[in-house]
């Protein structure tokens, strides 16, 4: 099957493991095997509406009708030029599904899109539908050539890839040529038009790389590999090109650096190739890349990307929670990425990242009921995020659709002798050896939620098999394998392990414990992973979660959220150390799940200023399963100390008022009494972006007339990360009756940062005040907060 061939090394590659095929294992598991068959009855069913309502499906019946010198019938969609992909994602994810489930309805559903998506392919191979269209698409082009800007913006090559892994994986899964015909096609007009003594290219939007890889090995094709090989060499040499990952040719990059899905991307691109080619220079500068995200860009959930600008890796330790990116397609690619790396390394410290990227910052990306997604995952919330049940660019939606079936090839690989024992979950898994050995492997445990777990080796025959068990970083002192995160306290209970019934020491070979022997069958494993709630710091330079820790148990990382504690609030929460918690239970919540539970501290203003305590029931529940019960406050990041927490402030003129702007993100942030500590604080702001040079206005309107004379204002600029500056100018107003009027007053109104700019004036009652702004003409303009006395 596909999944066997999906690492597979060839010709002069290195020696690397490659995954027992997800066909292979079988889950029985009250965890993922709920979620997988979500997935597959409602995700991909749900995904592929989704794409037949929005149009793009119909991409692909208008381009057909151009080809043919027709008019296009029904409105072409007018948004992305990677809309092709959305519809190849979800067919890859209903060929793996396919592959377990078949299902004739949705195997006749697949052939007539193929059939569409024949239909638009131009008679040399070229596949796009936003071009084909409409040669001058408005998004990129100026002209009508094939390929250009390809090497920034266009996402030809990228829409390519996806269809390379999405008709690979049909093929393997029913044997059908008919998707596997469009690709080879497509291909071979890559492979005429690129490549040494041809056109020279690199993809502004990677993934191609990874699609011609795939294309090989389920081909034999091997200028399709060099082809890949070829791309990824093209790359460097553009000024300011970080974002592309394109500044230096990618063996001599050494940090994980711009757009965070593009990188992620191109890093297991560079790992199928070095596994394939044997290219030992790219092995060195992903496993350079991989230290620096490690040590300084990894959020405690496994998310990747912590800036919205740009989607994009921020500077060394810049993980700030409330804006924190994280999109879900980053956490698909890291985990690419990391499967990749432990299959060239056989080293756990990779399946560690996999496995907390798994189970906290890459579930979190679709809701519990399979149809409502995040496109960023803040580890922090006021209130203002909600699940979407769709996007206008729905890449994240279907790498879900994707990734969620072939979550069972994640848990075993093998190579020579060596078999790896990576995930844990209730499951029989068939594994054959390289030396044609045949094992039945069977789990016996309530992962994630008890660290208790039984493997069962029946082997046909008694067979030498070194069965390589992993003993997971949590489990052994490293929440991860770095010290970007550490355990508050160290745990005294320590994982232990019987082989047959009897103790067996635990000898650590790059984070597995070894058990090289004769199996029989019958033979048992029983590991006991200890699961206390532990706490976890992360590391001083990360200035976001100072004075503040994380909540842990097994794999599944924790955050307090509204519903479950008084008040509907958690921002203004204070966890002492010495807060005794304990798990707890509640098959009826939020799918079954474990929660934590336990005391803490409310604080909250009072009339004087001060702060006053009130102690109050505690409740976290796993991360991954937030903002399924609505909209309102999320921590994961849980002060410890009072000078950390954000005591409930007292309703203010501005707080109560209603407020209206002229567009914008985030508008609650100019009015929820959030202090900002500088003018970059990214905690909470408002901003006009991507408006540029623009007038723009903000209003309050007060429930009843109010005299009020005196605004502050503290700007949001965030030179050196994004776009946005202090204004050129701005000004008050007040209502009076229908009318806007300026209010009286000598003072300036000032534009200095990292405080709050006071402007008094001429006493006035009325219902609302109107803040008019003037934009920098090449920048945009934000709030942090405006106070009114």
């Amino acid at each position: 099957m596909f999944a066997a061939i999906l690492f597979l090394a060839a010709g002069p590659g290195v020696a690397a493991a490659k995954p027992v095929p997800f066909t292979s294992v079988h889950l029985q598991d009250a965890f993922w095997a709920p979620k997988i068959e979500i997935n597959r009855t409602v995700t991909i069913p749900y995904a592929f509406q989704k794409d037949e309502e929005t149009g793009r499906v119909r991409n692909f019946e208008n381009a057909a009708a151009t080809l043919r010198g027709e008019d296009p019938t029904g409105k072409p969609l007018p948004g992305y030029p990677f809309d092709d992909t959305d519809v190849y994602k979800v067919i890859e994810g209903a060929a793996y599904s396919l592959s377990v489930h078949p299902d004739p309805k949705l195997d006749a559903y697949v052939d007539g899109l193929i059939a569409k998506i024949a239909a638009a392919q131009e008679p040399d191979g070229y596949l796009y539908t936003a071009r084909t269209i409409n040669p001058k698409h408005p998004h990129e082009w100026s002209g009508s050539e094939r390929w250009v800007n390809e090497e920034e913006q266009s996402h030809e090559l990228y829409d390519l890839g996806h269809l390379y892994e999405a008709a690979a994986a049909h093929y393997q899964a029913t044997g059908k040529r008919n998707f596997l015909d469009i690709a080879i096609k497509s291909a071979n007009l890559l492979d005429a038009t690129f490549g040494p003594g041809k056109r020279k290219i690199w993809p502004g939007h990677e993934i191609v790389e990874m699609g011609l890889a795939k294309l090989y090995r389920v081909t034999g094709e091997v200028r399709y590999l060099n082809l890949a090989k070829f791309m990824l060499d093209c790359r460097g040499g553009k000024p300011n090109g970080q974002y592309w990952q394109a500044d230096k040719p990618v063996v001599d990059q050494t940090e994980a650096e711009g757009h965070a899905v593009r990188a992620a991307y191109l890093y297991s691109g560079m790992a199928d190739v070095a596994a394939l080619t044997g290219d030992t220079a790219y092995i060195d500068a992903i496993d350079k890349i991989w230290d620096n995200c490690v040590d300084k860009k990894l959020y405690i959930t496994g998310g990747i990307g912590s800036t919205g600008a740009g989607e994009a890796f921020g500077r060394n330790y810049q993980l700030p929670n409330m804006t924190a990116y994280c999109e879900t397609c980053a956490a698909v690619g890291n985990d690419f990425w990391n499967q990749r790396l432990f299959l060239l390394h056989k080293d756990a410290r990779y399946v560690d990242v996999l496995e907390r990227t798994l189970y906290n910052g890459l579930l979190s990306g679709v809701g519990l009921d399979g149809k409502s997604f995040f496109y960023p995952n803040p580890l922090e919330s006021r209130g203002n995020n909600e699940r979407s049940p769709w996007f206008g660019c729905a890449c994240c939606p279907g790498n879900i659709t994707r990734f969620m079936p072939s979550i069972p090839g994640y848990f075993y690989a093998q190579e020579g002798d060596d078999l790896y024992v990576n995930l844990f979950a209730q499951s029989t898994a068939d594994v054959v050896m390289d030396s044609g050995a045949k094992l039945r492997i069977e789990q016996k445990t309530q992962y994630p939620w008890d660290g208790k777990i039984r493997i069962v080796v029946n082997p046909a025959t008694p067979e030498h098999v070194a069965i390589n068990v992993r003993i997971p970083g949590w489990a052994r002192e490293e929440p991860v394998p770095s010290d970007l995160y550490r355990f508050a306290q160290p745990n005294k209970a320590t994982p232990a392990l019987k082989v047959n019934g009897k103790p067996t020491p635990i000898k650590l070979d790059k984070g597995y414990a070894v058990l090289d022997r004769t199996w029989k069958k019958g033979d048992t494993i029983d590991l006991d992973l200890p699961m206390p709630v532990r706490r976890i710091v992360a590391n001083g330079h990360v200035s976001d979660d100072r004075d503040k820790v994380a909540l842990q148990r097994g794999p599944i990382l924790y955050c307090a959220e509204w519903p479950d504690n008084p008040g509907g609030k958690v921002r203004n929460l204070l966890l002492a150390d010495d807060a005794q918690l304990k798990a707890e239970s509640r098959p009826k919540l939020l799918g079954g799940v474990t929660v934590l539970t336990g005391h803490s501290e409310a604080l909250a203003f009072d009339k004087e200023g001060k702060i006053e305590r009130k102690t109050q029931a505690f409740t976290a529940i796993p991360y991954y399963a937030w903002a399924n019960r609505g909209k309102g406050e999320m921590e994961v990041w849980l002060a410890d100390r009072e000078d950390a927490a954000y005591p409930t402030p007292i309703p203010t003129i501005a707080s109560t008022a209603r407020l209206k702007t002229s567009g914008g993100t985030n508008p609650s942030a100019i009015n929820n009494l959030n202090e900002p500590r500088f003018s970059g604080d990214e905690t909470s702001f408002f901003h006009w972006w991507p408006k540029k040079g623009t007038a723009e206005w903000a209003e309050y309107t007060f429930p009843s007339p109010t005299t009020v004379s005196e605004v502050q204002l503290y700007w949001f600029d965030d030179t050196g990360r994004g776009e946005c500056r202090i204004p050129e100018s701005w000004r008050i107003l007040y209502r009076d009756g229908s009318e806007w009027k300026p209010v009286e007053t000598s003072d300036a109104y000032g534009v200095e940062k990292n405080k709050y700019n006071r402007v008094t004036f001429k006493p006035v009652t009325t219902t609302g005040l109107r803040l008019e702004v003037k934009l920098q003409s090449t920048w945009s303009a934000g709030i942090e907060q405006w106070k009114v006395k």
